[in-house]
């Protein structure tokens, strides 16, 4: 299992981009969550296969409406009191 802590930094907040990340993290078989961030960020946890990882940073590099400016990438520790993906 892999798991990365991402600070995604542009217009990533109302423009729904967590409701989207969250139904695309659960489509893929993650789980982790993702919020809001008083700065204007969004962060977000991710764990699971490390395919699906990768698969949904790449998606959140766009999102719906929302202009990505860059993803910061940190590893992390699985936790595993997560079972889902949830919006925080």
């Amino acid at each position: 299992m892999t798991a990365i802590r991402l600070s995604i930094h542009g217009r990533v907040q109302g423009v729904f981009y967590r409701d989207w990340t969250v139904r695309n993290a659960r489509e893929l078989g993650l789980g982790g969550w993702v919020r809001n961030c008083p700065d204007g960020t969004v962060a977000a946890h991710l764990q699971g296969e490390e395919a699906a990882v990768r698969t949904m940073i790449a998606r959140m590099r766009s999102g719906p409406a929302a202009r990505v400016d860059r993803i910061e990438q940190q590893a992390a520790m699985p936790d595993a009191d997560i079972s889902s993906f949830q919006r925080r």
